[in-house]
């Protein structure tokens, strides 16, 4: 059974898991803003670029898919600590396969890591911090979101100054790799081993990991958590449709170059981030479900006007407003599955996995289909799909009145 915790060892299980949102964000960013340059060093044209994605993508779902296996086996905070290292060696190869031996398939090999690690450490990373939001007793959530974002804003920022100065790919990912090594070991330091997460009490003690996989796989059965995929897939389309294509619809089909195109996405990144910060007390005054339309609007209306642009200015405005758009729909998807303390694990789990397919795997299609009708007009279809997301909203109404409070000492 969990523990009380302290007000002290609370504080820093919850820093730590800010923390590893932040560096999840730091190396999306990391990639996404260097594909312009990643796609020059190695000759390749749009439809190549969407197979290095679908590579990731691919390797994403299974890293999704088996996520909830490995949280049963393992526990979060030891599967944490695994995937960081992936994500970080990924880069590290991705940044070699550019510069050091401009090889295709070294950067597959790479990508493949990277979104292995990532696709499992964002649903152990959603599932703690739940665990965090049901501790606390409020919306906190989208705060924790608003750290990824961060993230993507510190890595998008790092990926313009890199390009400005003309750094290497391989400088860039390398060092972005490391500081996540790094920070893996200092974090999971500071996470506590919880029931809630299917952590295992003490280092010894062998999780009954068949019976946990069982109880992870029951939310699956359950028509709400269908329900709240579709509202999480159209917002987890467009965040994930920016963070590889924003920068590069800017550069080249807008024309303003790689500098413009990693400046977009900043722009993008920092409205997300802002909006997130402020999202619990909004969600809080509001409800869920009218913010989750309004901001439904925001994002149709921000995608339609990066398409149709006629100038650089507008299209910055138009990457705000699609920023600001997407900015809730998959962080109130993570609270409404967690409405039933007692499920919100599975709940977790198996709503992740719906808004992290649509996040990675969704971005790859894009880029093959917009070899055949071109980039800006393949981003109707997150229009699209922006909508049926804000349709279909009604499933993150609350189940329950959240009560739990958090106890010090």
């Amino acid at each position: 059974m969990d523990s009380t915790l302290t007000r002290a060892q609370y504080v820093r299980w919850r820093n730590a898991i800010f923390a590893i949102f932040l560096a999840s964000g730091v190396s999306i960013a990391t990639w996404a803003s260097r594909v312009p340059d990643i796609k020059t060093a190695l000759d390749i044209d749009n439809a190549q670029i969407g197979l290095l994605l679908l590579g990731m993508g691919i390797a994403s779902i299974i890293g999704i898919s088996t996520g909830p296996a490995v949280m049963a086996r393992t526990g979060a905070r030891r599967g944490m600590l695994v995937t960081m290292i992936m994500v970080a060696t990924g880069l590290v190869l991705i940044g070699v396969g550019t510069t050091v031996l401009a090889s295709f398939p070294v950067v597959v090999v790479g990508l493949v890591l990277f979104g292995l690690g990532n696709g499992a450490l964002d649903v152990m990373m959603n599932v703690e911090a739940t665990a965090i939001e049901q501790e606390a007793g409020k919306t906190i959530l989208p705060l924790f979101h608003a750290f990824f974002s961060f993230g993507t804003v510190i890595g998008a920022g790092l990926g313009w100054a890199a390009a400005q100065t003309h750094t290497s790919v391989v400088v860039h990912a390398s060092g972005v790799g490391t500081a996540i090594f790094i920070a893996s070991f200092v974090c999971i330091a500071n996470v506590p081993n919880r029931d809630a997460v299917l952590d295992p009490h003490e280092p010894g003690e062998k999780p009954h990991w068949r019976k946990r996989m069982h109880v992870a796989l029951t939310a699956w059965r359950e028509p709400r958590t269908y329900a709240l995929g579709v509202v999480m897939l159209g917002m987890s389309f467009a965040e994930g449709g920016a963070n590889d294509w924003l920068a590069l619809g800017t550069a080249e089909d807008h024309g303003g170059g790689t500098a413009m195109g990693a400046a977009a996405l900043t722009v993008f990144s920092v409205c997300m981030t802002a909006v997130r910060i402020f999202g619990g007390p909004l969600v809080d005054r509001f409800g869920r479900v009218l913010v989750l339309r309004v901001l439904s609007v925001a994002a149709a209306g921000g995608i339609l006007l990066f398409i149709l642009a006629p100038s650089l200015p507008l299209v910055f405005v138009g990457a705000a407003l699609w920023g600001i758009g997407a900015s809730l729909g998959f962080p109130l998807g993570m609270s409404a599955a967690a409405d039933d303390p007692a499920k919100a694990a599975a709940r977790v789990s198996a709503a992740a996995t719906i808004g992290y397919i649509a996040f990675l795997g969704g971005p790859p299609v894009l880029g093959v289909i917009s070899e055949h009708i071109g980039l800006l007009n393949t981003l109707y279809i997150l229009v699209g799909l922006v909508v049926a997301s804000g349709l279909a909203s009604g499933a993150a109404k609350p189940l329950v009145k959240e009560s739990t409070a958090l106890t010090t000492k």
